[in-house]
């Protein structure tokens, strides 16, 4: 597939990844080298342009390199972690509030019939909108700009569940009853007593709860000396899984 003028380009030099839309006049210099729009456009995505790879964008660098964030994102390793855990397909119809920067909502919504996502800050909501709108993300998204709390929603209707806001328990009545019998609701949480307050309200309304984190370490991709990463993103938060119970 060729790049033409207006599409995204994931460019790699050694370690080094930038996500850039490709338009007239665009040069990116790394050291003493310099890619430019010439050198770029009618090449095929995987090209090589001297030191500099040219590669398809996918989700996760979408997520990682091109989306603006005005909170901390739900990093690619949780999110599709929590997709799976959720058990949706196509024809699942999924909750989530606080959109954030519409990190998660975006992988939702690639494995969902349809996501309703709420998120109370305007400020979050606008970004979360301007990111999806960006990269054509999200087409099956409802998002409304309002405090879950405040929502008038039919009981039973939703076949998933997913919360990213500071004192969750203080919805899990509400989420117990737009919840299907048997769906799923995930959690994300910073700290360990906030899981414990969760866990605390969560008895009689959500079963089978779990609670873990996730650890991910890249290596360094040289095969004479194969070793880890010098960093790594470790503790992003702990994820708490249930099921609606009666």
């Amino acid at each position: 597939m060729q790049i033409q003028e207006g599409d995204f380009v994931l460019i790699q030099i050694e370690d080094k990844r930038f996500l850039k839309r490709l338009t007239k006049g665009f040069s990116i210099n790394y050291g003493k080298k310099t890619l430019k729009f010439e050198q770029i456009v009618g090449k095929e995505y995987g090209s090589k342009v001297g030191d500099f790879y040219l590669l398809k964008p996918t989700l996760e660098s979408i997520i990682l390199y091109g989306f603006k964030r005005k909170t901390q994102i739900i990093y690619p390793k949780d999110a599709f972690y929590i997709a799976f855990k959720l058990g949706i397909d196509k024809s699942s119809i999924v909750l989530e509030f606080g959109i954030g920067s519409g990190a998660l909502t975006a992988v939702l919504s690639q494995l969902a019939g349809k996501v309703i996502a709420y998120e109370v800050s305007q400020e979050f909501y606008k970004n979360g909108l301007k990111n999806w709108e960006t990269f054509g993300l999200c087409k099956n998204v409802e998002a409304i700009n309002m405090d879950f709390a405040e929502a008038e929603v039919q009981e039973e209707f939703f076949d998933a569940c997913f919360v990213d806001v500071r004192e969750p328990w203080h919805y899990l009545e509400k989420v117990h009853k737009v919840l299907k019998r048997g769906a799923v609701c995930g959690f994300l949480l910073p700290t360990t007593n906030q899981v414990s307050q969760l866990l605390k309200e969560a008895e009689g309304l959500f079963g089978g709860l779990e609670v873990l984190e996730i650890l991910l370490r890249n290596y360094k991709p040289v095969y004479e000396r194969l070793r880890p990463e010098d960093r790594m993103v470790a503790h992003t938060g702990y994820l708490i899984f249930g099921m609606k119970i009666m």
